[in-house]
């Protein structure tokens, strides 16, 4: 089943499905988990649309691909253009939602493609290698420096994080973002991931939450 942006009542948001623009090590605890240098600057990358499931129902991981981890992220869905350099009121009236997301990641292949100096997509695209569940509408946050974000796994909580730790806070990472590339509705920022990233395993039951506001069972396939 194709993906199609969703608010948790059900509702189908009717943006069409766009490119997910993701922000590396914007924690500083992650960053050192996996021995990175914490950035200067924000380190971009883009995931396309076709790498986008849904969370629910489960999901599906390459098991033949090497190590899988789960990077637990803040997704923020874009409602309206952005671009060059748009002004904190103008990225706080595009934001259409925030979701639970989690960026999948091919760790070991990852680690050969930096140890070669060679782009990450190969590690970072894959087919199913963003997952994302349904969003709340944006004004279900008046302050976005405070949104949490959560996975629990077999019933242990691996990533507890908050925005307010983020090396780059939501609106000037997006500010940043439209200033290198425009943003259009339909688009998916995902915000970075708390420390405690790792494996996933076929058969893992997942909870997926913006603690308080959204919560969300799944499993892998």
């Amino acid at each position: 089943m194709s993906y199609q942006h969703k608010y948790v009542d059900g509702t189908n948001i009717h943006f069409p499905l766009g490119k997910v623009v993701c922000i590396g090590r914007n924690y500083a605890e992650h960053a050192k988990e996996l021995d990175n240098p914490v950035p200067t600057e924000p380190l971009l990358f883009i995931k396309p649309g076709s790498c986008v499931v849904a969370l629910e129902g489960g999901f599906a991981i390459p098991t033949e691909r090497g190590s899988v981890h789960y990077e637990a992220e803040i997704a923020v869905l874009i409602g309206k253009p952005l671009s060059t350099k748009p002004s904190r009121e103008e990225v706080l009236d595009a934001i259409s939602g925030f979701a639970p997301a989690l960026d999948l990641t091919l760790r070991d292949k990852q680690a050969e493609l930096k140890a070669k100096g060679l782009p990450w997509e190969i590690a970072k695209s894959f087919d199913g290698a963003a997952v994302i569940a349904p969003f709340v509408v944006g004004s279900t946050f008046p302050d976005v420096t405070d949104i949490g974000i959560r996975l629990t796994i077999n019933g242990e909580v691996r990533q507890d994080g908050n925005s307010a730790i983020m090396l780059n806070p939501i609106i000037p990472m997006i500010q940043y973002m439209a200033g290198c590339f425009s943003l259009q509705a339909g688009d998916v920022i995902l915000t970075g991931t708390p420390v405690g990233v790792g494996p996933l395993n076929v058969g893992d039951e997942l909870v997926l939450e913006l603690p308080g506001v959204s919560r969300f069972e799944s499993h892998v396939r």
